[in-house]
């Protein structure tokens, strides 16, 4: 979404001047793209990658788009251990179970 505001504002910035807004030839990444790659990077300790996913996104959305992937994984391992997402979440946090 603020891709989108960003290149309608873009548009007009160089207007007066004669230039022509350039194109970027890759396509921008959503922000649960740029979470799985951040969540991946850093399992991985790929410093080079996460700081590249960095810059695909707002800090805000891949902020919004980790925490989403955290809870459909909690969600996710839950069920497949057919136990409570607080349960599995203390678990991997290696926080004792309430």
């Amino acid at each position: 979404m603020f891709d989108r505001i960003r290149r309608y504002a873009g548009r007009f910035r160089g207007a007066g001047d004669g230039e022509v807004p350039q194109r970027r030839e890759q396509r921008a990444h959503n922000l649960f793209e740029a979470a799985a790659a951040h969540v991946t990077a850093r399992a991985e300790d790929d410093q080079d990658r996460i700081d590249e996913v960095a810059g695909w996104v707002s800090p805000e959305a891949l902020s919004f788009g980790v925490s989403e992937l955290a809870c459909r994984a909690v969600v996710a391992l839950a069920r497949e251990r057919d136990e409570s997402p607080q349960t599995v979440a203390r678990d991997l946090l290696g926080l004792p179970v309430v």
